[in-house]
Formats: structure tokens, C-alpha cells, sequence
């Protein structure tokens, strides 16, 4: 069934139906940039939502289990490495959306009721389904384009911003294994290592079998192909009002309590991103050159 953050009654109806013994509120509005621009909305789904269920939820099974899908975002400017014990300092209104909900609806539900509720604060976790919209994807989709000639300049904003990227696949196995413990607590699930996005970008071009080279700084920092031409250019349009420059988590926690650790690298994680993409690509243009 289809269901909102924002209608009590569909969360109600949907968990009334399943009576579930285990929760995994992954909805958000989970796009930073956009939190800006919708600071109210952003905080109704990532506060209120869930509020909504942990209430309900309770209601209906007070044995129940929830996983939050809470963010590395939270941590801010906190310097890295940011583990358990790192203070949060949130500088988004989607991290001060969700850090409120950790306050309040996990940490705050947890003491005060008594309920089975962890909080995975996942560093960024990527896939071949991420949206387009999103940076990893976007560069991975529109170099896939580029070497096909179906585009022609991938625009990015900050080329130096840094975060810990892991394979989407290894952090669900990581939320599952939270909820199967014997007491709730809440979990950095990070691989220890950062990349910034330029080297994502050299990653991906690598997987596609392309040359860039860089020149110039700043905002006037472009990319070139073996022949010279621009092929990456950046935009102050795609910086962020406040920027979180340097993410790194250490999920030493989860791999003492429960054993968990990331499988696919980071050089993996983007080559099987360009695979999917320039797949759906060359299949795209094939069917251009058909109709």
C-alpha cells in the first residue's frame, strides 16, 4: 500500500495491516541541497514522520523493533574521525531535521518508554539506484553520456568536499544486524575511508576507460579529455549555503558488537555504478539511432 510521513492515517492503516516486529523508516526528504530551499517540509517527513510511527507503532506492538536511518550529515564541521562519541554539529536543515528526530524519537523514546529503537548513522551508502540528482550518480550517468556522445559537460560544484562513500548493499546489512541484538544502541556504519569528489570523478572516468586532466582552481577548475576538450566544469550554483567539507566515519563499534564490515571498496562501488549506467546508456542510444 502507499503510505506518507505526513498522513497519520496511512501510517496507521499500513502498520495496523502488518502489524510488523520490525520497522525500517528509510523515508526522508533526503536531499541536502533541497532542505534549504524547503526547510518546513524537510522537517514535517524527517521530524514528524517519525514521531508518527514510533507512536503508532508502540501502540500496536509495544515489543516492537524500529531502525531510524539517521546520517552522518548530523556531525556537521565536527572534525574526522566521527564515531559514536563525536559531537554533532549539524549545519543543513535536513541534519537538524534529523538529529532532532535522534534526540527526541530515539534516544528520548528509548529512555523514557523503554523502546527497542537504534539509530544508524550511515555515512553516504550508494548503489546503481541512486537518483540521478544525487552527485555520485549524476557523475557516473553523465560521464557514461559523454563517452557515448549523448552529453556534453558534466557541471559539478565543490570538486573538494570529501565524504566516505561504501556500497548501499553492505549498510542494509548492517541495519538488520542492529535490530537483531540484545539492546538497542545506535551505530556509525562508515568504511574509514574519504574521497573527495574529484576522485570520484577520476574513479569513474577510470572505470569508463577516459582520460581527464585537471586545470585551473576554484571555480574555474575544469576537466579535459586526452584531446583537450572541457569535459567537467564546476558551478557555484551546485554549492551548497553551508558546506559540510570533510566526512570520515569509524565504525569500529559495529564490527566489535556485531561483526559488521564493508565488502566492496570504493574503486568497486563506482565501477559497478558506471557499468549499470553505461549499460542503460548504450542502450538508450541504440534505440535513438533505431526510431
Amino acid at each position: 500500500m502507499t503510505g506518507n510521513l505526513r498522513d497519520l492515517s496511512t501510517i496507521r492503516l499500513a502498520l495496523e495491516e502488518s502489524k510488523p516486529d520490525e520497522i525500517y523508516n528509510l523515508a526522508a526528504q533526503s536531499d541536502v541541497g533541497i532542505s534549504f530551499e524547503a526547510p518546513d517540509e524537510t522537517m514535517e517527513i524527517n521530524y514528524y514522520g517519525l514521531g508518527r510511527i514510533v507512536n503508532e507503532a508502540m501502540r500496536i506492538n509495544p515489543g516492537v523493533r524500529i531502525y531510524q536511518a539517521s546520517t552522518s550529515e548530523m556531525f556537521g564541521r565536527t572534525k574526522p574521525p566521527q564515531n559514536e562519541e563525536s559531537p554533532f554539529q549539524p549545519v543543513s536543515p535536513y541534519a537538524e531535521a534529523k538529529l532532532r528526530a535522534h534526540n527526541d524519537f530515539v534516544v528520548g523514546y528509548r529512555n523514557k518508554y523503554g523502546l527497542f529503537i537504534c539509530s544508524g548513522i550511515l555515512f553516504n551508502h550508494e548503489s546503481p539506484r541512486r537518483g540521478k540528482h544525487f552527485v555520485t550518480k549524476k557523475i557516473t550517468h553523465s560521464l557514461s553520456k559523454i563517452k557515448h556522445g549523448l552529453q556534453d559537460v558534466l557541471t559539478l560544484g565543490n570538486l573538494d568536499a570529501k565524504r566516505d562513500w561504501g556500497y548501499a548493499g553492505d549498510y542494509v546489512e548492517a541495519m538488520w544486524l542492529m535490530l537483531q541484538q540484545d539492546k538497542p544502541d545506535d551505530y556509525v556504519i562508515a568504511t574509514g575511508e574519504s574521497h573527495s569528489v574529484r576522485e570520484f570523478v577520476d574513479a569513474a572516468a577510470k572505470a569508463l576507460k577516459m582520460t581527464i586532466k585537471w586545470k585551473g582552481k576554484g571555480l574555474k577548475e575544469v576537466g579535459v579529455d586526452d584531446k583537450g576538450k572541457v569535459i567537467v566544469a564546476v558551478s557555484a550554483n551546485y554549492y551548497r549555503p553551508n558546506e559540510v567539507h570533510y566526512l570520515c566515519g569509524d565504525a569500529s563499534k559495529a564490527r566489535r558488537e556485531f561483526g559488521w564490515k564493508p565488502k566492496l571498496s570504493f574503486d568497486e562501488l563506482v565501477k559497478l555504478m558506471v557499468e549499470t549506467d553505461e549499460k542503460e546508456v548504450r542502450f538508450s542510444k541504440a534505440y535513438k539511432e533505431f526510431i
